[in-house]
């Protein structure tokens, strides 16, 4: 009486079972237990939500439209969750990782947090390196999940003596390194989920897409995807302006360029300042409604630059995160 893989066929116990006065039990557990989610199926399919106030003059009045794509409504809280699920899950359908192994990942928070979560649900020891100028929240969260957190100086190199220490640890048969930074697995994550679910959202009208540039999984995975959808579609990617120190953006030195990044597939950049992209962070809250991250209003900035320079625009753009990450460095006070 046993369907496939040993379980009862859906509906055999439904209604098997009677009650005086009730007559047939209309369910069962089997058949309910069928419907519900794990955590790891609930990341992606965020929404795309409309600004209203913010584009002011750049918006309704060229006919732009600025659309922000709610990332910190993933389950560990950012956009990093689909590339942590990504590296996780496709290294163990290669038979290169297994449940009980150790994995090793510097971060400077985001993607560390989604490891850490995506770790505990599988059943692997996590190690994050991660600078020790990062914000108290993320070292709260990754040690949450159950991970080990090594902070290192970051007057001693910040992200890039993490990564390197990261490289020894693996040498010394610590752990292996996922190295979101070089791992193709990070950009296919985009590629699968996000650029499509971008694509289906806006019907296909997407003009421009603006992302935040760090590990650049992100930019790449998403701009690659609508790219084969339509070519015209413009990319433009968020860095920091001069002396500017947002978490979440960044320019690497060459030696720590990620290997997943190919700068001809950026038609442009917008360089941002620390400054306006805390003011942005204040008003997305203040005004939209948007309690985001550093590095989303800093995207969000370079996206009214190019909504200053087009008409008839449909320009998303990446909350990667949600503001409370960020309560301790005082940037909502």
């Amino acid at each position: 009486m046993q369907g496939e893989q040993g379980r009862l066929p859906a509906g055999f116990l439904c209604g098997l079972a009677a009650v005086p006065g009730v007559g047939r039990i209309v369910g069962c557990i089997i058949c309910s237990m069928k419907q519900y989610q794990t955590i790891e199926q609930t990341i992606g399919g965020t929404p795309l939500v409309r600004l209203q106030r913010i584009p002011g003059q750049f918006g309704q009045e060229r006919g732009n439209v600025i659309l922000a794509k709610l990332e910190g409504n993933n389950p560990a809280g950012s956009v990093k969750d689909r590339a942590a699920n990504s590296m996780i899950s496709r290294a163990e359908q290669r038979g290169e990782i297994k449940p009980g192994d150790t994995l090793i990942e510097a971060t400077s928070g985001n993607t560390g947090i989604a490891l850490a979560m995506v770790a505990a649900v599988r059943g692997y020891e996590m190690i994050l390196i991660m600078p020790d100028n990062l914000s108290l929240e993320r070292r709260a969260a990754m040690t949450a999940y159950g991970a080990q957190l090594i902070l290192t100086p970051a007057n001693q190199g910040g992200m890039e003596y993490a990564r390197d220490l990261a490289t020894s640890m693996q040498a010394e048969g610590k752990g292996k390194v996922l190295d979101q930074f070089a791992n193709p697995d990070n950009t296919q994550a985009h590629i699968d989920t996000t650029g499509p679910e971008l694509w289906r959202q806006t019907d296909g009208g997407i003009t421009h897409f603006v992302s935040a540039m760090g590990t650049t999984g992100t930019i790449m995975g998403v701009g690659s995807y609508l790219r084969s959808q339509n070519p015209a579609i413009q990319v433009v990617g968020a860095q920091p302006a001069e002396g500017a120190s947002i978490p979440g953006i960044r320019k690497w030195p060459e030696a720590y360029q990620p290997k997943i990044y190919h700068p001809e597939q950026v038609d442009a950049f917008e360089y941002i300042g620390q400054h306006e992209a805390e003011e942005m962070a204040r008003r997305l809250a203040a005004e939209e409604g948007i309690f985001a991250g550093i590095s989303s209003a800093g995207a969000l900035v370079a996206a009214l630059r190019v909504a200053s320079r087009v008409q008839n625009a449909t320009i998303a753009f990446i909350i990667c995160d949600r503001g409370d990450r960020y309560l301790s460095t005082g940037v909502f006070n």
